[in-house]
């Protein structure tokens, strides 16, 4: 091997070719920049997935579209009141708190008002 010639930056054997190439092949570029890039991807997985539960778990709740349930029943179906995509604040004060689509506004007695869409709103 002369002192120039480069190696691939996933298995290091030669790599031949263009002057800025870094890796071997296809395969390998996708393996290297796989495993850096896991741990960002693994965290937007796993907030992704939440968000989703969160949605079915509305969805099943709020199947007329404007219901109320309590925080209890969300909690026993697996919802986490930590993962939310925004919120809106009403005139009012009120804030509700959406999962894309499917939006809710807790009350302090535990109750839960379930809504749809946040273009209804005042604000």
């Amino acid at each position: 091997m002369s002192e120039f010639e480069r190696l691939c930056l996933e298995c290091k054997r030669p790599v031949s070719g263009r002057s800025d190439k870094k890796f071997c092949s296809d395969g390998c570029r996708n393996a290297y920049n796989n495993k850096s890039n896991a741990p960002a991807t693994n965290y937007v997985r796993n907030v992704n997935n939440t968000l989703g539960r969160n949605r079915r778990i509305l969805v099943k709740l709020n199947s007329e579209g404007n219901n109320e349930t309590h925080r209890d029943q969300l909690l026993k179906n697996g919802f986490d009141f930590d993962f939310y995509t925004h919120s809106l604040t009403t005139k009012t004060g009120e804030q509700y708190l959406f999962c894309y689509e499917q939006g809710y506004r807790q009350l302090l007695d535990g109750t839960v008002i379930l809504v749809v869409g946040d273009q209804n709103f005042e604000r």
